[in-house]
């Protein structure tokens, strides 16, 4: 009898103590110092170090659950999930690589989190990419030229050439 009373009185209050263990999450304001950003023109094949702080400006503290930049050439330096507290502040990096893009671009990184109105915030830069005044190199080139420093990058992103997976000749 002493049992039953027992697991009786367990299994109506071991629900409790795990109830009081959630937290919910409180929307937060936030913003970002210069959100628009309008770089000088870089060459060709160089990178463009970029820092962004963040501040939190709500009464709750900031839970930054994803970051999107909108190009593979953009680097991000973060954690995967990055909680800033009330009034706190926290620089991030990105390095944008400029190897395949020539002429103006506009890139954006998108951020997720608990933030007002909507859950989400943009940072948005633009940078004119120019090539080199001596000689306009095409793709295949700049391409071959970053793989001779990487070799065992392209071996890996191309295969071996014995290979690759096609044949030249005479049907």
């Amino acid at each position: 009898m002493n049992k039953s009373i027992f697991y009786i009185f367990l299994l109506t209050a071991l629900p409790l103590c795990f109830t009081g263990c959630r937290k919910e999450v409180r929307p937060t304001s936030m913003t970002i110092k210069d959100s628009v950003r309008h770089y000088y023109p870089i060459k060709q094949g160089q990178q463009l170090d970029i820092m962004f702080t963040i501040t939190n400006t709500g009464d709750a503290p900031l839970i930054i659950s994803e970051m999107q930049p909108s190009c593979g050439c953009i680097i991000l330096d973060k954690s995967s999930h990055i909680i800033i507290p009330e009034d706190g502040i926290r620089q991030f990096k990105a390095t944008y690589n400029s190897i395949k893009n020539v002429g103006e671009v506009v890139h954006r990184i998108r951020i997720f989190g608990n933030m007002l109105p909507d859950g989400r915030a943009e940072l948005k830069f633009d940078v004119n990419v120019v090539p080199d005044a001596d000689y306009t190199r095409d793709y295949e080139e700049l391409y071959q030229d970053f793989n001779t420093k990487n070799g065992i990058v392209r071996e890996m992103v191309d295969g071996k050439e014995s290979e690759l997976g096609y044949y030249v000749g005479e049907p």
